[in-house]
């Protein structure tokens, strides 16, 4: 029996029209071949970093395990490269925590480890332990371990699938490349999630500024070998940022609104990237753990963006150089689009798991506006897809007020940054708001 899907997206709180400029969405994808050193951090997911299986001097295979975890919140880590294990140096990743990175020198052959072999998947046990051992994490940004995700308690009836193909951030076009270079292994995948936890529905929510996705989604929706029994469908969402947040998406998809403090499962659905979807397939079929990124470089530093996939652990500097170097010297690098990426303080850190683009702007681009007084235009609160007042949580934050932080539901806040973009007096409220999650944090828990 088919289930009813929406005839058009349901209406969202809040949100920004900012610019696209998705310059690299017609520019099929280029591999990288392997540096000659990759930089690989423990810590690549939410949750407990790995320790390292392997010690200085060992020869390592693309594909072999090299770091795991005994704990629940965690993914295990893989060779990128073959070669040797030169060192465990400690790294300050893009949030500026430090953690321990092996750094591997690279053979320059890319021969493949024998433990590489697809995983026999039967039953729903062996399909998480599967997802767990392919070392997937959530590709979108926010890293968190998908075997976790997706092992959802029996009391959560579970009838959604989304797959997030919004990208809204601007310039990003990583998933992008991927609706239209990968399609059959997106559908794949949604087929496989579906039959090995039940449910019922599938939709693909990808953002009307992307006809070209539409049309090659709707394609393979219509055909009766990749989607057999018509439970997928591709709904065209409205380019508004953050669409493609978790709660505003499923809000889009199903007019289910997430409660504060819960989980999608919660409301009966689960939400995966299209790339995450894409690559479960591809690992099923190969066994290739999750050892390579396609990664956006754009920016006006950059001489020649484009879409490169990548060995997770490649130097952002050596991708740089793939790309033609720097046409200008960079006055700001972000890893992640304008909105939520993080600044960096130089180009030698890796790429890890959960990246999707590096962008590198020029001196007009980088300039910060200075701020000014608040004026109580009240476009923050109108803007706020969380129905939160960055004001009142920027006043706290200041005055280091937690009980009102917590009374204001700031650990509610996504961190998009629609309130900063659309603030007329440049006010830092983002920063203000995370430094309030951080005190809430400090004293004890949220609210």
């Amino acid at each position: 029996m088919e289930f009813a899907f929406p005839e058009k997206p349901f209406k969202t709180h809040g949100g920004a029209h900012v610019p696209h400029y998705k310059n690299t969405a017609q520019m099929e994808s280029k591999i990288m071949p392997p540096p000659a050193q990759v930089i690989i951090p423990m810590q690549q997911h939410a949750g407990a970093p790995c320790k390292p299986l392997v010690q200085v001097g060992d020869e390592v295979l693309v594909g072999q395990k090299i770091a795991d975890s005994d704990a629940v919140v965690s993914a295990p880590i893989h060779a990128s490269v073959s070669g040797k294990v030169h060192a465990v140096n400690q790294v300050m990743l893009s949030g500026g925590q430090y953690v321990d990175a092996l750094v591997i020198d690279s053979d320059g052959e890319m021969k493949v480890s024998p433990e590489v072999h697809p995983p026999k998947v039967d039953t729903r046990e062996e399909f998480l332990r599967a997802v767990r051992e392919s070392g997937l994490v959530g590709l979108g940004g926010a890293g968190f371990p998908t075997h976790v995700k997706l092992n959802v308690s029996p009391d959560k009836n579970i009838d959604t699938l989304i797959i997030n193909a919004a990208e809204c951030e601007p310039y990003i076009t990583a998933d992008h490349r991927e609706a239209l270079e990968n399609t059959k292994a997106v559908f794949s995948g949604i087929n496989t999630v579906r039959k090995m936890l039940g449910i019922e529905r599938a939709i693909i929510a990808v953002e009307d500024n992307k006809p070209d996705v539409i049309e090659a989604l709707r394609k393979m929706e219509n055909d009766g070998q990749a989607s057999p029994d018509k439970n997928v469908c591709v709904l065209a969402l409205s380019a508004s940022y953050p669409q493609g947040a978790e709660k505003v998406l499923i809000k889009s998809c199903t007019g289910r609104e997430v409660p504060m403090g819960k989980l999608p499962a919660d409301v009966g659905c689960i939400v995966m990237n299209i790339t995450s979807v894409a690559f479960l397939a591809d690992y099923l079929r190969t066994g290739m753990p999750l050892v390579k990124k396609r990664v956006t470089i754009d920016g006006s530093a950059v001489k020649s963006p484009q879409n490169v996939i990548v060995p997770i652990g490649t130097p952002i500097a050596e991708i740089i150089r793939f790309c033609g170097g720097y046409a200008v010297p960079p006055k700001k690098i972000l890893m992640g689009g304008p909105m939520m990426g993080i600044a960096l303080t130089d180009d030698s850190l890796p790429v890890i798991k959960q990246n999707n683009g590096i962008l590198c702007f020029g001196e007009e681009e980088a300039r910060l506006h200075e701020p000014t007084a608040c004026i109580r235009c009240g476009r923050c609160v109108s803007g706020c897809p969380m129905n939160l007042v960055p004001t009142k949580l920027e006043k706290y934050a200041e005055a280091k007020r937690v009980e009102e932080l917590q009374e204001y539901c700031v650990m509610d806040c996504m961190e998009c940054g629609t309130c900063a973009y659309r603030c007329p007096a440049h006010r830092p409220l983002v920063q203000a708001i995370r430094l309030g999650k951080a005190l809430v944090r400090n004293a004890g828990g949220k609210k």
